[in-house]
């Protein structure tokens, strides 16, 4: 038995409360495959449609009723952990229903405590929310109404700070929970950053990289398996051209290598590579894995997705 941290990519989850609900059901599906085989799993999500779903909301009805306030990014941040992880607490319970096995799924609240500090805030890069037109995104930009960057030929998208995770502060709830045999949805978004002050925890605009407190999480539990769950089957080198191969084992010096000869994409692949180079280097007996959703438990045994060792 093995205990597990699961990150799921937005393939998993939808941009609308219909459609998400739709998608969690072949999710949960995935899921409570890997915890029939006897694993301890622990689960992680992005929320970049949805946070930004919610913020756009939040703002359009204050800017029609001045009795409803702005909403700010963590506790936006905080609705949508409360969002996804109902969804997905009601997807894998129903599948545990359907197949008898006896366990309990929680979703915690998540904060995670990065640097104030942090060059991340001076040069927003996390896109959120929908999809603009150039146009719309000029107009938006000129309103004042955030920052607008191109993401990957899709269109234009708000960006926001990405701070690096430093500690997840309900970390004690969520090991105990998993201790005990529960299935546990935990840094929902990446969890909500807050800055450590002497009055206290205080949150602050901006989205963690889901994939990096995954990572985090995974260390500070002591996790066997950090498994980043994406869009494609296996990492590819000279992705999307002729020449492109597929990866189905490597080490982290050769991670570092590709890395450096710019294989992976900053808003794709990268970050994900990052997160694994991560928690394997804090530990060295540990494995990470990158895999489809629906390949997943083929993944843990080795025949699907590209598994990562130090």
């Amino acid at each position: 038995m093995s205990k597990i941290v699961l990150a799921l990519g937005g393939n998993a989850l939808g941009s609308t409360p219909e459609k998400q609900l739709e998608l969690v059901k072949a999710t949960s599906e995935a899921i409570v495959d890997i915890i029939e085989a006897g694993n301890d799993v622990v689960i992680a999500h992005g929320n970049g449609p949805q946070v930004g779903m919610i913020n756009l909301a939040m703002s359009i009805a204050a800017g029609t009723d001045e009795k409803i306030p702005e909403m700010p990014y963590p506790e936006c941040g905080a609705m949508s952990q409360g969002y996804i992880g109902y969804h997905l607490q009601q997807g894998i319970g129903w599948e545990l229903k359907k197949r008898d096995i006896q366990k309990n799924v929680a979703t915690i609240v998540t904060q995670v405590v990065v640097d104030e500090k942090d060059p991340a805030f001076t040069n927003p890069t996390k896109p959120v929310g929908r999809f603009y037109t150039k146009e719309e995104a000029d107009a938006l930009q000129a309103e004042r109404k955030g920052t607008f960057k191109e993401d990957a030929g899709r269109g234009y998208r708000r960006v926001i700070a990405s701070p690096e995770p430093k500690r997840i502060v309900e970390i004690d709830t969520v090991k105990k929970l998993s201790d005990d045999g529960d299935i546990v949805i935990a840094v929902g978004g990446g969890g909500i950053p807050v800055v450590e002050t002497e009055s206290g925890l205080r949150g602050v605009p901006g989205v963690i990289d889901k994939d990096k407190s995954a990572a985090e999480l995974a260390g500070e539990l002591g996790a066997d398996v950090l498994m980043i769950l994406t869009a494609v089957d296996r990492v590819c080198l000279d992705y999307n051209t002729e020449s492109e191969r597929c990866i189905e084992k490597m080490r982290v010096s050769e991670a570092k290598e590709y890395m450096a000869k710019g294989e992976f994409a900053p808003g794709s692949m990268l970050p994900k590579i990052e997160a694994c180079i991560s928690f394997l280097e804090n530990n060295k007996n540990g494995k990470a894995v990158i895999s489809s959703l629906k390949n997943a438990g083929m993944a843990l045994t080795g025949e699907s997705g590209t598994v990562i060792e130090y």
